[in-house]
């Protein structure tokens, strides 16, 4: 199904085109199976993907990427208030490739991951779950449902679990008008696109609690595959000291303009970066001269 898919929208993805990149339900062997085919009419294309398999050209680092980001988001918006990750307790919904890559991720930074929720079930430990033999049990299991290491719970309460942050990295709209009231933490952190609706972030701003919006926060994947992207253009694979080191002052510095905006226009994480947004591409219109005057935010 993917190689056919490939052939029928060869002519609009390339290098310099449209370059797909995985998702939800794909992964990096689907994205070789694309490069390979893609290659077929083209010649040899590994631009023309990314989050391949290191053996076709991929890069160290992508796997993890999205996850790593939130982690230097989470800890960007910590230390505007004082703290670090060391103590914090973490509730994760998802525990798919980002979800499980943040959790590990930031437990290895001192938090405690005290619960985590996938489409079946939840799993909790007050103590701090132990993540690494949560993620062997999902990579058996294909759930969380069922692990030794914690007691289980319905999913659906992760989103107002008991936690002072809030992950939630799998789909869309799971906090809305009618759970946003009850949400216990103090920072969301969007690991997911588009997890949280428009009339719940009203709702969430009003009391107070800090989201790092997925504009922002999931934005390490696609940080990374554009690393990946220049590897491939000049044949010369970074070393993933290198792809870490990058993608962290990318994301830091990311978020500290967001940050900025939002104090400076006294407006939510989410507000600023839209404006953030707007205003480099109203100043990349003007310079090509499609605005005939500049764009004021």
């Amino acid at each position: 199904i993917t190689r056919e898919f490939v052939s029928q929208i060869k002519e609009v993805i390339g290098p310099t085109q449209d370059i797909p990149a995985p998702d939800m339900n794909t992964n990096a062997t689907v994205m070789g199976w694309i490069m390979d085919e893609y290659s077929k009419y083209y010649g040899f294309s590994p631009a023309v993907v990314t989050g391949k398999p290191l053996q076709l050209f991929g890069s160290p680092g992508r796997e993890e990427a999205t996850g790593r980001g939130v982690m230097y988001t989470l800890e960007e918006a910590l230390k505007d208030q004082g703290k670090t990750l060391k103590g914090q307790r973490v509730a994760v919904q998802g525990f798919g490739n980002v979800g499980s890559n943040a959790a590990r991720l930031i437990a290895e930074q001192g938090a405690k991951i005290v619960a985590v929720a996938d489409h079946i079930s939840g799993v909790t430990n007050p103590d701090g779950l132990d993540v690494a033999a949560l993620i062997e049990h999902v990579d058996i299991n294909h759930t969380v449902d069922g692990f030794s290491g914690g007691d289980a719970f319905d999913k659906d309460a992760i989103i107002i679990w008991d936690a002072d942050i809030l992950i939630p990295a799998a789909i869309e709209d799971v906090i809305h008008k009618d759970n946003a009231g009850e949400i216990r933490a103090t920072i969301i952190v969007e690991g997911a696109n588009g997890p949280t609706t428009p009339e719940a972030d009203d709702i969430l701003v009003k009391r107070g609690i800090v989201v790092i919006p997925d504009i922002l926060a999931n934005a390490g994947g696609v940080t990374v595959s554009y690393f990946e992207w220049a590897q491939n253009m000049q044949h010369y694979r970074w070393e993933l000291e290198r792809v870490n080191g990058e993608l962290a002052r990318i994301m830091r510095r990311s978020y500290a303009a967001v940050r900025d905006i939002a104090q400076e226009k006294n407006v939510d994480l989410r507000t600023a970066a839209f404006v953030l947004a707007i205003r480099r591409v109203g100043q990349a219109a003007l310079a090509r001269r499609h605005l005939r005057e500049e764009v004021k935010l």
